[in-house]
């Protein structure tokens, strides 16, 4: 059983075109949301979303022609990849590229090239379809694109489990690494479905914020929560077998130590009312890691500011922490990107890296009005500065898929 440890990181997200912005926005308590931009959102009946400002492919190495052949979120993985790369200081020319794997997860895929083709069909007819449909908006492209990017030919595919997505690829890129099965991983998440066809089918749904007020719209864990703010985005993380990172004097972010998965077996959309799958999750992922609920010092949250997702989880994690849970730090990070859907486990894992080097928790920031129902210790006056050893990072999506990550300071 070998040692993992987090090498790279590249994130491109709502409060930052980089790992730094994002990280300096997070500690500082800036959130990314304002009025859709990207097209007119008045018929839906949703004016705030997290888009990604000033995101241009050009400026993560993506030519114009690549760019073109490529749905956005696609583009976001190849630039938050770059990034990570770049941060990890070598190519693994070293390693044999069938050691190296990519495991991208993205919720959706292609759904801004989906919108689009659909309309192309619809008012020109068939001919008109692009020939680069089907690749565009298939979810592994992202992993595939990375790979052909860095000729790594190890394991390379796509998890496909909504809100989970990201962490579910961690977390298998984590297994495939300790178990001996690759030597180090692209892995992690990426989405953009900030797109009008999109969010007519959250919106009717009843999941999206629907208020006016970006600093109201999306507000984990607060009794007034009432539907998340949709964004996009790409966190990657590079992880490496312990030995070969210390071989070569990689800097070491933090350890990946634990990791759990569950399925509620429940409802299409809710949690389950009782929380014992995400419960299930958090003691896996601790029981991996060999520590008890003592040694957590700080919760990521999946925190989605949805009135049954912050109360089944806040249910969740004193299911798997006992009387310990009211005596961790929990947050959610959510409060400032908004949810990003499949990127989003990526991105918060990314975060609890940073949080474990700095001393750094982030914050639940628009938090106002307490919920009898969600009393824990949700990290409402800012950001804190204290050490912690060992953080979870939960991940819950849509279908009952739950995925927790447990990391430890390097």
């Amino acid at each position: 059983m070998r040692r993992v440890v987090i090498t790279g990181l590249g994130a491109v997200t709502p409060v930052g075109l980089s790992t730094d912005s994002t990280w300096d926005a997070i500690k500082a308590g800036r959130h990314g949301f304002a009025k859709i931009s990207s097209f007119d959102s008045t018929a839906l009946g949703v004016e705030i979303a997290a888009e990604l400002k000033g995101f241009d492919p050009q400026d993560f190495g993506i030519n114009r022609k690549e760019a073109r052949r490529m749905d956005r979120f696609c583009q976001l993985a190849m630039a938050a990849s770059h990034m990570a790369m770049e941060d990890v200081g070598t190519r693994f020319e070293d390693l044999d590229p069938f050691r190296v794997g990519v495991i991208i997860g993205s919720g959706i895929g292609g759904f801004n090239t989906i919108h689009q083709e659909h309309t192309k069909y619809m008012e020109k007819g068939p001919g008109k379809v692009s020939v680069f449909f089907i690749p565009m908006i298939i979810s592994n492209m992202a992993a595939g694109m990375v790979s052909m990017e860095y000729k790594f030919k190890g394991a390379n595919f796509c998890t496909v489990t909504a809100c989970a997505s990201g962490a579910h690829a961690i977390g298998e890129a984590f297994r495939a690494i300790k178990h001996g099965y690759l030597d180090a991983a692209v892995t992690g998440g990426t989405e953009a479905s900030v797109a009008e066809f999109a969010m007519a089918g959250f919106q009717n749904m009843g999941a999206l914020s629907v208020g006016s007020d970006p600093d109201r719209a999306s507000i984990p864990f607060d009794k007034e929560r009432h539907g998340f703010v949709l964004g996009e985005g790409a966190g990657i993380l590079v992880l490496e077998e312990y030995e070969h990172a210390v071989s070569r004097g990689a800097k070491i972010y933090a350890e990946l130590v634990g990791y759990g998965a569950t399925g509620d077996a429940y409802h299409i959309t809710s949690p389950d009312p009782e929380g014992l799958g995400a419960a299930k999750a958090m003691e896996f992922a601790m029981q991996e890691a060999g520590i008890v609920p003592e040694q957590v010092g700080y919760i990521n949250a999946h925190g989605t500011s949805t009135a049954l997702n912050d109360e089944f989880e806040t249910r969740a994690i004193k299911l798997a922490l006992g009387e310990h849970a009211y005596h961790t730090a929990v947050s959610s990070t959510k409060s400032m990107t908004g949810h990003l859907l499949g990127a989003a486990g990526a991105v918060e894992a990314g975060l609890c890296a940073l949080t474990l080097r700095d001393g750094v928790i982030p914050a639940t920031i628009g938090y106002q009005v307490p919920d009898p129902l969600c009393d824990l210790d949700y990290v409402t006056e800012g950001a804190r500065q204290v050490q912690v050893e060992y953080v979870l990072s939960n991940s819950l999506g849509f279908g009952g898929h739950n995925a927790t990550l447990c990391l430890k300071k390097a």
